[in-house]
């Protein structure tokens, strides 16, 4: 593991812990969670196939 990957294993960790920390400041629970990014990741699916096939 050289010096990037670590600084970028840091950097995700601080995301995730922002995104926790607003989830429950906003009261959303975790099914409403997984829920949100399960339609997030399938909103950019869509997009990146989209821009495959035109490609």
């Amino acid at each position: 593991m050289n010096e990037y990957q670590i600084v970028s294993l840091i950097s995700l960790t601080g995301f995730l812990i922002l995104v926790a920390s607003s989830f429950r400041s906003r009261d959303v629970n975790w099914k409403k969670g997984l829920y949100m990014a399960g339609a997030w990741a399938g909103i950019f699916a869509i997009v990146i196939l989209f821009v495959d096939i035109v490609r």
